[in-house]
């Protein structure tokens, strides 16, 4: 019998967006293992194909044109790819459930609080509509909705940013699932709100012991929720570690450059620092090193292909040929 890891596996993942009349790599060779019960946080830069690699374990970007080239992604060794429409449906809000950027755009303005959240759980629990309701007005409660039942009425209009993605949160756990993807659930909101939302996810990944793909360009919180932390940069993954392990020693130039942009380690008055240049666009990727054209340490060496192990201590790699150097 073939030996697997438990949890979500992304094995040599590329995936390829259609420009034009032609298809584009926008997601080159990257594999990532979020693990039952773990935070992984997946980092980088807008551009970097965060969110792209992310919504393909549920096979989300199929309609809009996003193909799997080559690898794989399995959920406790079953392959996700290999899933008819009837079984995927199942996986999704089942097994892994999502929480999106922006809320508002996520539900459905036409449809109550109640009717959607509702939806969810008679489609995977079976449940009558009197038995969904109840236990849609506990979740709300749970997730910290003052006035549950009152909320349950309303429409998603009504509702703040941050009800609105608590709603999204409550619908994420509400069947049960395993795993959660989180792609960037904080950004569309305020500083105040972002805080008690991140609270909430933390404590519900703790008490439900769930396994939490976060992305975000945060390393701060990165900082607050995660584990284990891999790095993107133009499609690939260029760091992989623990948390304590990055952020003790991060070994990638482009790792270091994110951390000192992070607000909180400024001094009172400084300029924060930026990284120049921007992040290429699929199919304008250099040869090499990707993050090489804004890297104050290339060289010659880094115009060849260089592998995720370049730099290896236990589980912390780094794609940089220039680590022993830095």
């Amino acid at each position: 019998m073939a030996c697997h890891r438990q949890g979500i596996e992304l094995s040599a993942l590329t995936l390829a967006v259609r420009v034009g009349s032609r298809q584009v790599a926008a997601v080159s060779d990257v594999s990532l293992h979020l693990a039952p019960g773990r935070v992984l946080g997946l980092v980088g830069e807008s551009g970097c194909g965060k969110s792209l690699t992310a919504q393909a374990v549920l096979r989300l970007g199929e309609h809009q044109g996003v193909t799997r080239i080559s690898g794989d992604i399995t959920l406790d060794g079953q392959s996700l790819f290999a899933l008819e429409e009837k079984a995927l449906r199942r996986l999704r809000g089942g097994q892994v459930a999502m929480i999106f950027q922006e809320p508002m755009t996520a539900l459905n303005p036409v449809f109550s609080i109640g009717s959607q959240l509702t939806e969810v759980m008679r489609l995977h629990l079976d449940m009558d509509q009197q038995t969904a309701l109840n236990k849609a007005e506990a979740l709300l409660a749970e997730v910290g909705i003052q006035q549950p039942a009152r909320v349950l009425r309303q429409y998603p209009d009504a509702l703040s940013g941050g009800m609105r993605q608590r709603v999204l949160i409550a619908m994420a756990i509400s069947t049960g699932a395993r795993y959660i993807i989180a792609d960037e659930p904080t950004t569309a909101l305020d500083v105040s709100v972002q805080k008690r939302i991140i609270e909430l996810l933390r404590r519900l990944q703790q008490q439900r012991q769930l396994g939490v793909l976060l992305v975000t360009h945060d390393f701060g919180l990165v900082a607050e929720m995660c584990d284990d932390v891999a790095v993107m940069y133009a499609g690939e993954i260029i760091e992989t570690g623990s948390v304590e392990a990055l952020f003790d020693q991060p070994r990638h130039p482009y790792t270091r450059a994110l951390m000192q942009c992070r607000p909180e380690i400024a001094a009172a008055g400084s300029v924060l620092p930026v990284i120049e240049g921007n992040v290429p666009s699929p199919g304008t990727w250099p040869v090499g090193c990707r993050f090489a054209p804004r890297c104050p340490l290339a060289a010659e060496s880094c115009q060849q292909t260089v592998p995720l192990n370049a730099w290896q201590q236990g589980s912390h790699q780094a794609r940089c040929v220039r680590e022993p150097e830095a």
